[in-house]
């Protein structure tokens, strides 16, 4: 005899609840790989067990991009076939979608914090893994391009600040020649001048040492020879009227 008709309901034992629900999540998630290599087709699989564990399957690397093509399709498909009235209604649909992709925008970014890892698997947990690594990489190579950048950057302004003190100690030391100079012309010019000067104020040299005789006969002759008028400016006539 076959095998009979079995009646679908649900299972009141909880172990074989839970025996069977491993069982066929198991046959269910080969079948998606099996139709999804066989018939090249894109396949989304989302399973939720009664603790809330999430069991998931998707062709692509990341459900969302499945998930998002699938409510373009869907909205844009209720967009074309529905009324006005039921456009309205759909404003309601956009918000729970919206808002599910929030809380799938969330759970993700706890996920990236380190929170909340107890629904993931090992698989899971390899692929955030990855994610981290790489975004780690990225992180890293940009950081080192700013450094880079920098560095490059402090390397120029040196360069030009080294030339600038280049120049300067050049302007300095013309400079300084230039003075030097200025110095050995005016120092000729004010021993000159100076001997010149010594030369004009000097007293005429007494000869009294060598010639003693003739020193005390010329004496006599001054004493002798009516001593000249003072020059005081004076007419003669006036000058001798006051010593008269």
């Amino acid at each position: 005899m076959g095998r009979g008709k079995v009646q679908l309901k649900r299972i009141e034992n909880k172990i074989n609840r839970q025996v069977t629900f491993s069982k066929r999540r198991s046959g269910l998630l080969k079948k998606a790989h099996e139709i999804s290599v066989l018939c090249d087709a894109e396949v989304g699989l989302i399973i939720f067990s009664t603790k809330g564990k999430l069991y998931e399957f998707s062709t692509e690397s990341c459900m969302d991009k499945i998930l998002e093509r699938y409510e373009r399709y869907s909205y844009a498909e209720k967009v074309l076939v529905s009324s006005e009235s039921e456009i309205q209604g759909n404003w309601c649909h956009e918000y729970r979608k919206l808002k599910a992709k929030v809380e799938t925008i969330q759970k993700c970014q706890k996920h990236l914090m380190g929170e909340d890892l107890e629904s993931l698997n090992l698989k899971e947990l390899q692929q955030l893994e990855q994610q981290l690594e790489s975004s780690l990489k990225h992180i890293r190579s940009r950081k080192n391009q700013l450094m880079h950048e920098s560095i490059s950057e402090l390397q120029k302004k040196e360069r030009s600040l080294q030339e600038e003190n280049k120049v300067l100690q050049k302007e300095l030391v013309e400079k300084q020649k230039a003075q030097a100079a200025q110095q050995d012309q005016t120092q000729p010019q004010t021993s000159s001048s100076s001997s010149s000067f010594m030369m004009r104020d000097a007293p005429p040299a007494a000869a009294t040492s060598i010639h003693p005789a003739a020193a005390g006969e010329r004496a006599g002759d001054a004493a002798v020879q009516p001593q000249a008028p003072p020059r005081t400016g004076l007419p003669l006539w006036m000058v001798s009227h006051i010593n008269g």
